[in-house]
């Protein structure tokens, strides 16, 4: 059955990715801040941010190519990180140093956003539900480390495509 439709959805921020030299956290507009209770529980929290450097109609049109992290292997966006998709609703899991709920700030210690990035979502890291056993990868990918560096995933590729 095809439902093909241009439908369009509503989202908003709920916060806003902040970068002061060595410092990074997650500021949560007030009318969002109850939503963090028991967030500091966590030790990781799942952000979905919106990719507004790359919310264009020109990146918002690409659908396969060369991905910066595999150079010379052509995938569809979908079989990707890449920030340039239809819809730029990007995700980066993150250690959490510290939650401020009265003043809606969370410290992670890194995220690959830039400053001022829009967040739309929030969500504690579950590893029963946010982890797989046995995941399969392509083997141009089998060089990557099997677990999240502690220092988090590097922006430098972000910022250079900006």
């Amino acid at each position: 059955m095809s439902t093909e439709k241009n439908e369009i959805f509503e989202m908003y921020p709920v916060g806003y990715v902040r970068r002061d030299n060595e410092t990074i956290t997650l500021e949560i507009l007030k009318q969002f801040r109850p939503a963090m209770k028991q967030l500091d529980k966590f030790s990781h929290v799942m952000v979905f941010w919106w990719g507004h450097a790359y919310a264009n109609e020109e990146t918002r049109a690409y659908l396969q190519g060369d991905v910066p992290y595999a150079p010379g292997h052509i995938t569809g966006v979908f079989a990707s990180r890449s920030p340039v998709r239809p819809n730029p609703v990007l995700m980066t899991t993150c250690p959490i140093i510290t939650v401020d709920e009265e003043n809606g700030i969370v410290q992670v210690s890194d995220i690959d956003a830039l400053d001022g990035t829009p967040i739309v979502d929030l969500k504690a890291y579950f590893p029963v539900c946010d982890r797989v056993k046995d995941a399969a990868i392509p083997e141009w990918l089998s060089d990557w480390p099997e677990w999240m560096p502690e220092i988090g995933m590097s922006l430098e590729i972000y910022e250079e495509e900006a």
